[in-house]
């Protein structure tokens, strides 16, 4: 495995790289969801490289970059046992040199849900997302649904751009009581951690009364939202029952929806869904 830190360095060595090429943009402190990326990626291409970047653009002035888990030995180590080819490590002056001022920007589907809690986030996340598809030129990308929004805003900014890009999502991975895998995860303690379920606890009420036959999509925001109110420790900041591609709010399910949520457990600010997707809960 070759881990590199320039461009220069970087484009030498895909150079010499067979195709297809899979790509797994991630911010490190892997878990086994970034590594069920990294598993389809080796199952699908001939090289896997994998991107760790902390990226400063998409954090908001109050937001956790400075704390923001980092163990980098820890993530080399996890990507060699996945058969991962190059693991590419840029700096922030590699990523953003000096005078920098060139951004990419979905528009509508940014203005909703996780773009209206944090403005700004997702220019930075296409625009780091366009950096690295333009420094690696991957024929695959590979990203997870636990991010649910994200993929819907990358997929907007591939059929946008032309990028000759597979998109490719990976089903969210979760700890045995439900809680989706998270790099945030490691900062809940104590009681915290217990409360932190009902975020899944949540999204079952609504896939439980969907499938009692409930297609009201009040009535389903109406469910999450009391499942999270009677957990202590959390505190709602949105829920939400849209279409899955244009991330508006549904007045009635009669097809896919996607069933997001974004809830404070303590100081720690967790996100979660399902996606209803051809009649199937994908969880």
């Amino acid at each position: 495995m070759q881990t590199l830190t320039t461009l220069s360095s970087l484009r030498t060595a895909l150079a010499e790289l067979p195709k297809p090429l899979g790509l797994v943009p991630t911010m490190g402190y892997l878990h086994p969801g970034h590594l069920s990326l990294v598993h389809v990626a080796r199952r699908e291409c001939e090289t896997v490289v994998a991107s760790i970047f902390v990226n400063p653009t998409q954090f908001g002035p109050t937001e956790d970059l400075s704390t923001y888990p980092r163990d980098l030995e820890s993530d080399l180590t996890k990507l060699r046992n996945e058969g991962t080819d190059v693991v590419w490590t840029p700096s922030k002056e590699e990523m953003y040199p000096p005078g920098f001022q060139t951004w990419v920007e979905v528009e509508a589907l940014t203005k909703f849900l996780e773009g209206a809690m944090r403005p700004g986030h997702f220019r930075g996340v296409t625009t780091v997302v366009a950096k690295l598809f333009n420094a690696v030129q991957p024929q695959k990308a590979y990203f997870g649904q636990k991010d649910a929004q994200q993929v819907a805003v990358i997929k907007q900014m591939v059929r946008d751009l032309n990028f000759l890009i597979e998109i490719i999502v990976c089903p969210t991975m979760r700890e045995f009581d439900g809680l989706a895998m998270s790099s945030r995860n490691a900062y809940l303690k104590g009681d915290e951690r217990r409360a932190a379920t009902v975020l899944y606890r949540a999204l079952n009420a609504a896939r439980i009364a969907y499938q009692s036959g409930e297609r009201s999509a009040n009535t389903l925001r109406h469910l999450m939202a009391d499942t999270i109110r009677t957990e202590p420790l959390a505190k709602m900041q949105y829920v939400s029952c849209a279409h899955p591609v244009t991330l508006k709010d549904l007045d009635w399910v009669e097809g896919d929806a996607l069933c997001s949520m974004a809830v404070y457990v303590g100081g720690t600010r967790l996100i979660d869904n399902f996606l209803l997707e051809s009649g199937v809960w994908i969880t």
